[in-house]
């Protein structure tokens, strides 16, 4: 099972962490992470992948959903930090040209 640690910086940037694999099982909870998030007036996110070990389509769904919730508001969503695996993802399937990931979480909305 997959565990989502969140929290807000001082800057009230919502920093949520996937401990695990995201996958068909658990997207459904990282969306409502970030729906919460989102409706409880945090929109600048960022998605910490560093302890994600497996991402599939699903868990695509969640981020990009996540994404157009967090734009909707007036905000936005980065990811940083993705493992060797999420990385191969992205780029198969074009999402790090949408996502582009951040080399670290603090660096994620530096210009």
């Amino acid at each position: 099972m997959i565990e989502f640690a969140v929290e807000t910086t001082a800057e009230g940037v919502g920093v949520v962490t996937p401990k695990g694999r995201l996958n068909m099982s658990s997207a459904r909870g990282l969306k409502e992470v970030l729906d919460d998030l989102v409706s409880g007036g945090t929109v600048r996110i960022v998605v910490d992948l560093a302890e994600t070990t497996f991402l599939d389509s699903s868990g695509l769904g969640a981020l990009i959903a996540g994404l157009k919730a967090a734009r909707q508001a007036g905000g936005d969503l980065r990811v940083a930090r993705p493992t060797e695996s999420v990385t191969t993802v992205f780029k198969l399937t074009n999402l790090d040209r949408v996502l582009r990931p951040r080399d670290t979480v603090e660096g994620a909305f530096d210009a």
